[in-house]
């Protein structure tokens, strides 16, 4: 059963700050280092109040969408399967992957989908259907991950100064790993949950 320790070292991983370290700072190149860490509070800020929404009211559009619970588990943990291996073995990026137009990023795409991307969402609505009573220890994990998120992002210039470009990969690599284990457990879980649900009918 997941608990609010587990559910944030999920989401923070998730949200991959280590590895949108360089993707951040090549974003934000051309604004002054005191203004970037503005811009970067800014945007975690509005991260912050997308994945809360989707903590909270998330489970309501999958109501109206009819999924079940066995496939959001399933869904979920193939989800963070596929991100932990792109954290593991990760593609080439470049200047090409974000269009430079000389213009203050607003929630795209440092918000969305660099922090608050599909697989944040999924992950909050897969915890606040499996186990809502326990909203609470959600939300508590979130800001936890998210707090984690912001210091890690705002000390971007320092941690690649510090770890370099290899060591950030590194790290990345370490926490991707780590993400295949939960992901695991997930796409187990949400089996385990389906063949008790036909064995019931």
């Amino acid at each position: 059963m997941m608990n609010v320790y587990g559910a944030a070292i999920t989401l923070f991983l998730v949200m991959d700050p280590l590895g949108n370290i360089p993707l951040f700072l090549s974003i934000l190149e051309r604004v002054s280092p005191q203004r970037r860490r503005q811009v970067i509070l800014r945007e975690m800020v509005i991260a912050l109040a997308i994945l809360t929404v989707f903590l909270f009211f998330g489970q309501y559009i999958l109501q109206g969408l009819h999924i079940s619970e066995p496939a959001l588990s399933i869904g979920g943990g193939v989800v963070l399967f596929l991100i932990a291996l792109r954290m593991i073995f990760p593609r080439a990026t470049g200047a090409d992957d974000t269009a430079d137009t000389g213009e203050e990023p607003l929630i795209v795409p440092l918000a969305v989908p660099l922090v608050a991307g599909p697989s944040a969402m999924a992950t909050l609505i897969l915890f606040s259907t499996q186990y809502p009573g326990q909203i609470l220890d959600w939300t508590i994990a979130l800001f936890v991950a998210w707090a984690a998120s912001l210091i890690v992002l705002l000390s971007g210039d320092v941690l690649r100064r510090i770890l370099g470009r290899r060591g950030l990969a590194a790290m990345e690599r370490l926490m991707g790993m780590i993400l295949t284990t939960l992901a695991i457990q997930m796409l187990l879980s949400g089996i385990e949950k389906f063949v008790a649900d036909l064995g019931a009918l």
